[in-house]
């Protein structure tokens, strides 16, 4: 016996009619009949009779009825018991530069609002940091982009993002290449990029690319620091490949920089969910994680995080 199958019996009874219930129950009616006959099997009796007018309850059925509601009473009063248990904890979390600046806030503020007594620790840094971090057992769960390396991980593909030349607009290096608009890998060719140094996810997607389109990039210099990196690039002292997230950092962004969208499919960076192990995890991280994909997911769909799709 299961509760739906009591609150489909109360909802018939109340209303008097199998077809008006399975209508407020957004249900096929055959189907409704078919749980109640269930029903009906599992207790050896007839609950419903059925009347020129609808449907009345037996002398078993008008039991059954009663104590249903109560049971459901119950059940209802169970769940709001559950719902206002605060969970409390602490749950660390690890997100790239570019992913916090358009996730942190809004996933900060989700957290406070649904669980408030959770102590969050948050990490913001390169994404091979944020690796050692994870397998050192230093953070709960965190954004990633080579899974490679995982250790008992739990790995759920969360998104992937376009990535962008993104270059100075007072001071570019390569000033051929319009504002906003697509470019192919091959016009990189030439122009002196700033990137991460190869721990890192990025560096090693972008260069991939680079191989497999047969020719190598020129590096002008690795910064292991996205704002630091960011005022290089604003100096005009080359540009770099990043994601949208990388101008969302900054207010005047439309006046700092300029950014062309690459279209090679190849180039784009996949993002994971990356977390330990679900035995290892606190009830607090585990609702994190929840509260974290919802969030990315909200962003993604409303658009508010451009150049981002979500996983399959």
């Amino acid at each position: 016996m299961e509760l739906r199958q009591l609150r489909y019996f109360v909802r018939i009874v109340e209303l008097g009619s199998m077809s008006r219930a399975a209508l407020h129950l957004d249900m096929v009616q055959s189907a409704l009949s078919q749980q109640i006959s269930r029903l009906e099997s599992e207790l050896s009796t007839r609950l419903l009779q059925r009347t020129p007018r609808g449907v009345i309850p037996t002398e078993a059925g008008q039991a059954f009825f009663h104590e249903a509601q109560l049971t459901l009473r119950h059940a209802e009063q169970a769940i709001h018991a559950a719902q206002q248990a605060r969970l409390s904890g602490a749950v660390s979390m690890g997100l790239s530069p570019t992913i916090a600046s358009v996730l942190g806030l809004p996933l900060m503020r989700a957290m406070r609002e649904r669980y408030p007594d959770v102590r969050l620790h948050m990490v913001s840094t390169l994404s091979g940091h944020l690796t050692s971090l994870l397998n050192a057992r230093q953070l709960d769960l965190a954004i990633l982009f080579d899974t490679h390396t995982a250790r008992r991980w739990s790995v759920m593909p969360l998104l992937e993002e376009q990535l962008f030349l993104i270059q100075s607009r007072q001071q570019p290096v390569a000033p051929r290449i319009a504002h906003a608009q697509p470019i192919s890998l091959a016009q990189l060719q030439q122009v002196p990029l700033i990137l991460p140094s190869g721990s890192h996810g990025l560096r090693s997607s972008v260069m991939a690319s680079f191989t497999t389109a047969g020719f190598q990039s020129q590096m002008a210099m690795e910064i292991d620091s996205l704002p630091l990196l960011m005022e290089a690039v604003d100096a005009g002292m080359g540009a770099t490949v990043q994601p949208w997230s990388a101008v969302a950092l900054y207010k005047d962004a439309a006046e700092r920089f300029q950014w062309s969208q690459i279209a090679d499919d190849t180039v784009k960076r996949k993002a994971a969910l990356c977390s330990l192990s679900d035995d290892e995890l606190s009830p607090a991280a585990l609702a994190a994680r929840v509260v974290l994909v919802d969030c990315a997911r909200q962003l993604v769909k409303s658009g508010a995080w451009v150049g981002a799709t979500l996983a399959d």
